[in-house]
């Protein structure tokens, strides 16, 4: 999909939501508040929950947001009292309460936040459209008991599915990645928090309608101790990256490699690997092998000049990877990027799938770091040259497809390459 078609599509789905934000609040706005204590008490649950929001593996999240909009969406009853607040009040809350909560990150310019709002108010406005129409027709009196409980979680995995579809759509009109993949990797993701926030936006539904607002900060804590753990565990893995990618700069500081050449290498082995449709398991494993793809070098008498390892006879290569792969296993670092990194040598049809993207990028940044005119080219077209042995031609292709999409003028590739 070209660029341009492709920012048109994130264009139309932002431009949707802005309309339908604005044609909610200009109604809400006219015809008044339903139950305004109601949409207070939830718009407030909301706002928390966005500020308490945190980014992680190119996503955001904001588990107890999304279970405060998701609950307000399906909420027929407040202490026993019908309520009658409709479609166009719920996305109004929502996006009001958003928009507070959403202040501190865009001030702090932490991730993308139009496309997580965008997200956000479709998915509220979706599981509202399938719930309050057919509540407030009396469709829904007959249901009780596990019918109703069933209902609303049926509504809530239709939902979590919705979002899952938007996100992936989304960074795919924004990045130019395979759907598919993106897909399965945000399907994947609602495992993990996903069970948690259907379940609490669920309790919460049906405490509110037995007891009234009362219960929303009591069902309320038990996600907000889970997220809290969620966001101890990305502090983890984050600071098991910034380790890894200072072990990486050994490499740097002992003047065995140009500075940024692990970065660089590892920056675009996770694109080719994601246009080659990994998961996201794969690709951290990927990153990690990339970035201490030359640690081998630390173990050489004689460095090699300018850490060029490309141009070296096989067998040296091979050498070279194999001590990088014991200097690996002795970091305590997962045994899967040790091997990839032992393996970055041999021919390719013998390496694991990481492997030959981190044999094809490395040699493709040694080729072009002089910033030659045409060197890319040229680099490309060594590499099919080499895919007889050395280079798969998927892995080679994917590259040049990353390469194309990332804009000929910086890397005088031009697109359709």
């Amino acid at each position: 999909m070209r660029p341009a078609r492709r920012l048109r599509r994130l264009s139309l789905l932002h431009t949707t939501t802005v309309l339908l934000a604005l044609v909610s609040v200009a109604h809400t706005l006219w015809y008044g508040l339903h139950e305004p204590g109601a949409a207070l008490a939830f718009g407030a649950l909301i706002a928390v929950g966005e500020l308490s929001r945190w980014s992680g593996e190119g996503r955001a999240s904001a588990p107890l947001g999304a279970a405060g909009a998701l609950a307000y969406a399906l909420l027929g009853e407040n202490g026993g009292q019908s309520t009658h607040h409709g479609v166009l009040q719920v996305v109004a809350v929502v996006v009001a309460a958003a928009l507070v909560g959403c202040v501190p990150h865009v001030a702090k310019g932490r991730g993308r936040t139009l496309d997580h709002l965008t997200r956000r108010v479709l998915t509220v406005a979706f599981a509202a459209v399938c719930f309050q129409p057919l509540y407030n027709r009396g469709l829904l009196a007959e249901w009780t008991g596990p019918a109703y409980v069933l209902l609303l979680v049926s509504l809530l995995v239709l939902t979590a599915l919705c979002g899952a579809v938007l996100a992936a759509t989304t960074a795919r009109a924004r990045t130019g990645w395979p759907f598919g993949p993106l897909l399965r990797d945000e399907l994947r993701a609602l495992v993990g928090i996903g069970p948690a926030v259907c379940a609490t936006g669920v309790v919460m539904s049906l405490a509110v309608a037995v007891v009234g607002l009362w219960a929303l900060p009591v069902f309320s804590l038990p996600l907000l101790l889970t997220q809290l753990s969620f966001r101890r565990y990305a502090a983890v893995r984050a600071t098991y990256r910034q380790t890894i990618a200072s072990l990486a700069r050994a490499t740097e500081i002992a003047g065995y490699t140009p500075a940024g050449h692990a970065r660089r290498v590892a920056a675009l082995s996770r694109d080719v690997g994601r246009e080659l449709g990994l998961t996201e398991a794969e690709l951290i494993v990927l990153e990690h092998a990339a970035l201490m793809h030359d640690i081998g070098q630390l173990s050489l008498v004689d460095p090699v000049p300018a850490g060029a390892t490309a141009g070296l006879p096989a067998e040296e290569q091979r050498r070279i990877a194999l001590l990088g792969g014991a200097v690996v296993r002795q970091t305590g670092v997962d045994a899967e990027v040790a091997v990839v990194v032992e393996r970055q040598a041999d021919p390719y049809r013998e390496q694991p799938v990481g492997a030959r993207v981190v044999r094809a990028v490395n040699a493709y940044e040694e080729k072009t770091r002089d910033g030659a005119a045409g060197a890319p080219l040229k680099a490309l077209e060594e590499l099919r040259l080499g895919t007889a042995r050395d280079y798969q031609p998927q892995v080679v292709e994917a590259l040049a497809r990353v390469l194309a999409r990332q804009g000929g003028g910086a890397t005088g590739v031009p697109p359709g390459v």
